[in-house]
């Protein structure tokens, strides 16, 4: 899980695939955690991906990074607890406190339930991490 954290935040900006009916929705993230022992990632639950994500939750990242990509796929659930709102702003205070703040009814956090981070280059084989 570390390393899919490290990888992620070294990206700095990475991509979040859901579905809208049969259309893909694609757009730029750069916020993640570890909560306990799993992927996080925020957003508004104004948003429309808020929505895609409560009726579908299959989602898919991608990030590039040094030469290398990765893809994390898998299910997410929302986490409504003030903990995890608390551990995703403390450590994404730069990124998110200006849009943001722990209670203010926007902020939402989405966990990995089940999924596999597989990091590829073009010169050695994939590495798959079980999330």
């Amino acid at each position: 899980m570390e390393e899919v954290l490290n990888y992620l935040k070294n990206c700095g900006t990475f991509y979040l695939a859901t579905a809208e009916r049969d259309q893909p929705r694609v757009r730029p993230f750069g916020a993640v955690c570890q909560y306990e022992g799993k992927l996080y990632f925020g957003t508004n639950n104004k948003k429309d991906v808020y929505n895609q994500m409560l009726k579908n939750p299959k989602v898919e990242i991608c990030g590039m990074y040094k030469g290398t990509w990765i893809r994390v796929t898998g299910s997410v659930k929302e986490d409504t607890r003030r903990e995890a709102r608390v551990a995703m702003m403390d450590d994404n205070k730069a990124a998110l406190s200006s849009m943001y703040t722990v209670d203010d009814n926007l902020m939402t956090v989405f966990c990995f339930t089940e999924g596999k981070a597989t990091i590829y280059s073009f010169t050695e084989e994939p590495k798959v991490i079980l999330l």
